[in-house]
């Protein structure tokens, strides 16, 4: 019998992203472990930690211990969870008390300092990524393709649009995709719109299997979907790819952060 899944509570003064991704990181190595997340974001106050506290309390009357991760940065707030029946992990403390007496100055210890608008250029040009994938996404835009940084190139629903959009909020990337229709693979040679762009070109595949499962949810019982076209498509897509010879990432089994990350470290290279 599958024991019930154990509560993981998300604790921040700010938005949480930072705790949620840590804890998230941390936690994949138990994947036998069943957890439900649950994100208590803006905990900035000593009443609004005690209201989580009260809620680990109502959780241990029923016999669980749930996990508190928290990237609290106020000692007051903080006491009130370590207080709490949970384990607490704190993802800031250690660290920050270790770089303090590495640089010899006390930490600022500020609320949301990672998320914040501090860094106002870095934000202003991530908007500007993300304005500019939207603009330029499933084809449309392409005489913008000359400002892109790259092109995703892929059948429909190979995880173009996702990657585009991860790669301008997350590293302020311009990325523009292009998704290759039947016209595309009567030509022995790149799309017209692509033609002078080849260096910004990524090319991505996925298992055609996979993509039958994604394109049944979206349009089920239809030739789009069906898994003869999704091979037919994925095998005209990759000989296009060889023949061009163009980079190329399988999306099958990977999550947007991994795609992203090889574009990111091919593009660094070149």
């Amino acid at each position: 019998m599958t024991p019930p899944p154990r509560t993981v509570l998300i604790v921040s003064d700010h938005t949480g992203l930072t705790a949620e991704n840590t804890a998230r990181a941390l936690l994949a190595h138990f994947p036998n472990q069943p957890l439900k997340y649950l994100q208590r974001p803006f905990v900035a106050s000593v009443p609004a930690a005690q209201g989580v506290a009260r809620e680990v309390a109502a959780l241990a009357q029923r016999g669980e211990r749930p996990l508190i991760f928290t990237t609290i940065t106020d000692a007051a707030v903080l006491r009130e969870l370590e207080a709490s029946p949970a384990q607490l992990f704190d993802l800031l403390g250690p660290g920050l008390t270790a770089l303090e007496h590495e640089f010899g100055e006390r930490a600022a210890r500020s609320v949301g300092r990672y998320h914040d608008m501090h860094d106002q250029s870095s934000y202003l040009a991530r908007m500007d990524a993300l304005d500019f994938a939207l603009a330029t996404d499933d084809g449309l835009g392409d005489r913008q393709y000359g400002l892109a940084d790259v092109i995703l190139v892929g059948v429909s629903r190979a995880g173009k649009t996702p990657t585009s959009l991860f790669l301008a909020l997350q590293h302020g990337i311009r990325a523009s995709n292009y998704p290759l229709a039947e016209d595309d693979f009567e030509r022995e040679s790149l799309p017209l719109p692509l033609e002078p762009w080849r260096a910004k070109l990524h090319g991505l595949t996925i298992d055609p299997r996979r993509l039958h499962a994604i394109r049944t949810q979206r349009k089920p019982n239809s030739r789009y979907a069906s898994l003869e076209q999704c091979e037919h498509e994925v095998r005209r897509a990759e000989r296009l790819f060889q023949r061009v010879g163009i980079p190329v990432r399988d999306t099958t089994s990977a999550s947007v952060e991994e795609i992203a990350a090889g574009i990111l470290a091919q593009v660094r290279r070149g």
